[in-house]
């Protein structure tokens, strides 16, 4: 525990180039007194940790110190072999890659973690491609030299000319600046701004992409878990939304809220059925999820739903209402 523990302080100091005693007892979750003993420790052994005195002093290693810091433990191995098994990595082509990098890492490792975490890799499936059900969950196609143009316009900070197909609409070409890429579920989206406004694009609907020598208009740093959770609520929160008074089964409940964007309101009514005030993204995506249900819930209100549920209905009725 301890050898690995002055692995990662000397990486801690390689990474943030200075921290205090306090700083690398956080990150290690142990004493400042255990830190300043491995200090010590690192320092009787040739590592050449020294310390800055004053109010932004701390630890450091001299100026391009490196040193190779392999070794891998059980539960790290098994780690990176298990991420290896995770679809994500296809939605940005980096299928082959990170293939070929689990290939180098199972080589590196000692003969005995490597029979071990192999071993315990095996009894671990992450994303298959089909649910209990057996239905495939297909991920998206984009084709390679795309998200190479995206992958390399992103890295190197250039400006993204991309031809966009964007839902019901002819496509356009547009001149981005990309900020990051994110995968959910298999989809692949490029965080990007136009003009100055936040843009997000599928990158299945990007159908040819250039990267440009400008340089793109973004900050040095970025949060891409933040900017997606931004960028998520402005989603939830924009376009054609629709407020729906629906009657639920109880029993049905967890499937209306788990489909519908909000719960603004909810009450009992007398027979045990519950009154729920729920938005939804659209008229289709309301029309959708109150027909999953069946019978287990009535939509009240608006009328347009009513009767758009009411004709697919009929229309279903009058197809099986006769033989064939």
């Amino acid at each position: 525990m301890r050898a690995d523990r002055l692995v990662s302080l000397v990486l801690l100091l390689r990474q943030h180039g200075r921290l205090t005693a306090a700083g690398l007892a956080g990150e290690l979750e142990v004493s400042t007194r255990t830190v300043l003993r491995d200090i010590e420790a690192l320092s009787a052994a040739g590592v050449p940790v020294y310390a800055e005195r004053g109010r932004h002093g701390g630890f450091a290693l001299l100026p391009g110190f490196r040193t190779e810091l392999t070794g891998l433990n059980h539960d790290e191995a098994l780690a990176l072999l298990v991420a290896g098994s995770r679809r994500g990595a296809q939605a940005f082509g980096l299928g082959a890659a990170l293939a070929s990098a689990m290939l180098k890492v199972v080589d590196a490792l000692p003969e005995s973690y490597r029979d071990i975490a192999a071993g315990a890799a095996e009894r671990l499936l992450i994303d298959p491609e089909t649910d209990l059900l057996s239905r495939r969950l297909v991920a998206e196609e984009v084709p390679d030299a795309i998200v190479a143009e995206v992958l390399r316009a992103v890295f190197a900070g250039h400006k993204l000319l991309i031809h966009y197909a964007a839902v019901d609409q002819a496509p356009k070409w547009r001149t981005v600046d990309p900020i990051g890429l994110v995968t959910v579920r298999d989809r692949g989206y490029l965080l990007a701004t136009r003009s100055g406004a936040d843009r997000t694009y599928r990158l299945s609907r990007i159908l040819a992409a250039t990267e440009l020598a400008e340089p793109a208009q973004r900050p040095d740093r970025v949060d891409l878990d933040r900017a997606w959770q931004e960028r998520s609520t402005r989603f939830r929160t924009g376009g054609d939304q629709v407020t729906v008074l629906v009657r639920v089964d109880p029993r049905r409940r967890e499937d209306l809220v788990g489909t519908a964007l909000s719960v603004l309101a909810e009450e009992a009514d007398a027979d045990g059925w519950l009154r729920l005030e729920v938005t939804f993204q659209d008229p289709r995506h309301a029309e959708w999820a109150l027909w999953q249900l069946t019978t287990n819930a009535e939509a009240l209100a608006p009328q347009w739903l009513r009767d758009s549920l009411r004709n697919r209905a009929t229309a279903i009725t009058t197809r099986y209402g006769v033989s064939s």
